[in-house]
């Protein structure tokens, strides 16, 4: 079961499903009551308004612009990757997003409307492994990672299976993680050759509890991934300062023992501003500045930029714009 992509030091841990099982369960448990209460003082701290403006701005360059809606259109997407690319027309020091997310048949056409607005720098990130349920044979999984990446993804969001998750078949998710990584390789004669990123999403409001975030979080890490990611924004409960804590303590902890960093991706229901900044303060005080870049922090939102965008014409003009200022998604 393991492979190149696995630590060195882990390679006995991922030699079989039986020792994969034994890892996970030894793993601390977690104390909810300490954990709780630690998200919620670091989401009490203010910023100072010397720093807020570099946290907003952080907050804009952090932010995987998404639309996972049925009824999407190559109109909506071009949109949407209008306004990454250009978030405020009357202040071009605003920085640009990190990522337009879209489903695999709108990858295309995310890269194409990048390149038109000056936006060839932003990444194009797209769902696969028939998210948002993940419930379909792995040969499908693989084949809608390796479209998406054709198309020109630079990212791959996968899902994981939480049934065999749940059911401890643990040894099932990992070689699944490890298929995806390998599908993300670019099909040979198409540029540089390098494989799209691979976040592996949890979705921790299926988890249940704090210890199956931990486990789902080590797994992801052991099996290859480059990023893990909270939720899909499709349940009841997406991203929490408390789970997305647990997260950064396991990437922390990872880092520190095979030396490979991993990135961490909170999305669903971070809405507005001051939450945003309240993620930020947790990254600052878990795993310090190492991770205050697009390159390891990211946030999933739609609804986010706009609320940003407002508070920084707040903060750079001393009053609130009115309702047109920004566009509506």
């Amino acid at each position: 079961m393991s492979s190149a992509s696995t630590a060195p030091a882990f390679a006995d841990v991922t030699a079989s499903d039986a020792a994969l099982r034994r890892y996970l369960h030894g793993l601390p448990g977690v104390d909810a009551v300490g954990l709780e209460a630690r998200a919620a003082t670091l989401g009490t701290r203010s910023i100072k308004t010397t720093a807020k403006a570099y946290a907003l701005d952080l907050a804009i360059s952090m932010i995987d612009l998404t639309t996972l809606e049925g009824a999407d259109t190559p109109g909506k997407v071009r949109s949407l990757c209008a306004k990454g690319s250009n978030p405020d027309p009357t202040d071009r020091t605003t920085p640009q997003v990190a990522a337009i997310c879209v489903y695999p048949d709108m990858a295309s056409t995310a890269k194409e409307a990048l390149a038109a607005n000056g936006g060839a720098g932003i990444k194009v990130a797209s769902v696969a492994t028939a998210f948002p349920s993940g419930r379909a044979p792995l040969s499908v999984k693989l084949a809608d990672t390796r479209e998406a990446v054709a198309a020109g993804a630079d990212e791959i969001d996968m899902v994981i299976d939480r049934g065999a998750f749940l059911a401890g078949r643990y040894g099932k998710v990992f070689e699944e993680i490890q298929a995806v990584k390998e599908a993300c390789r670019r099909p040979a004669g198409s540029g540089d050759g390098e494989a799209a990123h691979l976040k592996v999403i949890f979705e921790n409001g299926e988890l249940s509890t704090y210890d199956n975030i931990r486990r789902a979080s080590w797994l992801a890490m052991l099996a290859g991934a480059d990023f893990i990611k909270t939720s899909t924004g499709k349940v009841a409960v997406n991203a929490t300062l408390p789970n997305t804590l647990l997260m950064l303590e396991a990437v922390r902890d990872f880092r520190a023992a095979t030396g490979t960093q991993i990135g961490v991706k909170p999305a669903g229901g971070i809405r507005n501003a001051k939450d945003a900044l309240r993620y930020l303060v947790v990254v600052n005080e878990t795993v310090g500045p190492d991770w205050l870049s697009p390159d390891w922090f990211r946030f999933g939102a739609s609804s986010l930029l706009n609320d940003l965008l407002m508070q920084r014409q707040k903060l750079n003009t001393g009053r609130y714009s009115g309702p047109d200022y920004v566009t509506v998604d």
